[in-house]
């Protein structure tokens, strides 16, 4: 079940980071999906990394992090997926 969780949040936070980034972005949503979930994670270990993973109630700040590490995470999908379709393009 922490697999299907983990899709979804990807998802989520993959569209929102899509959301937030500006200009329009060529990845399709199952790339959007993975670049959500790698977001995620690298959000979680910096927030286990400064002190914040496991907190009482709702993890506000580890949930920013998260959605830090998802915009990061696509926006640099983004241009290497972008790089990698032009290519495709011009040798075709």
């Amino acid at each position: 079940m922490s697999w299907l969780w983990a899709i979804i949040v990807g998802f989520v936070l993959g569209l929102i980071a899509r959301a937030i980034l500006p200009g329009k972005q060529h990845q399709p949503l199952w790339l959007t999906t993975l670049f959500g979930i790698a977001g995620a994670v690298l959000g979680n270990a910096v927030a286990t990394w400064i002190g914040v993973g496991e907190t009482r109630g709702i993890d506000w700040i580890r949930h920013l992090l998260q959605l830090a590490g998802a915009v990061a995470v696509v926006a640099l999908g983004e241009m290497v997926y972008g790089s990698i379709r032009g290519r495709r393009r011009q040798t075709t």
